[in-house]
């Protein structure tokens, strides 16, 4: 890939975040289209759309970045169970082509609510509720 990612602009500081954690290989934000509240995406910061094209250094780190997230988001959310997913290309949903982890804690109750950052009046993400619980997230 000849051009930067929006991940590589988001890992830069080009694009504004909500700064989960950092580890000296991966970088993890809120995802700003959330489908529970705490999706976390963990990314890379070696630019590469599918997971067999990164080093050997920068899988195991972003895995470790993985466990990080969830850590955090067990203390914050008070749940050991989370959705990890990987869309490996286009064809498996990929949006934005480079590697990326969805981290989602899981809760018994509400499991079935909307995304929770939207309201009817508006589609736009809340983006101090964001900063907010990024804030809580980084204490962590």
């Amino acid at each position: 890939m000849d051009e930067s990612t929006l991940f590589t602009k988001i890992i830069r500081g080009e694009i504004p975040s909500s700064k989960v954690a950092e580890g000296s290989d991966w970088y993890a934000f809120l995802d700003i289209n959330p489908h529970r509240p705490g999706h976390t995406l963990v990314v890379p910061k070696e630019q590469a759309q599918r997971i067999s094209e990164l080093s050997v250094e920068s899988r195991r780190s972003l895995l470790d970045g993985v466990v990080e997230v969830q850590r955090r988001l067990s203390i914050e959310f008070g749940t050991t169970d989370f959705s990890v997913n990987l869309n490996d290309g286009p064809l498996a949903g990929q949006e934005v082509p480079h590697v990326h982890f969805h981290i989602i804690p899981r809760i018994p109750e509400g499991t079935s609510r909307p995304i929770w950052t939207q309201t009817k009046e508006s589609s736009e993400p809340d983006f101090a509720m964001l900063a907010d619980l990024a804030e809580r997230l980084q204490a962590h």
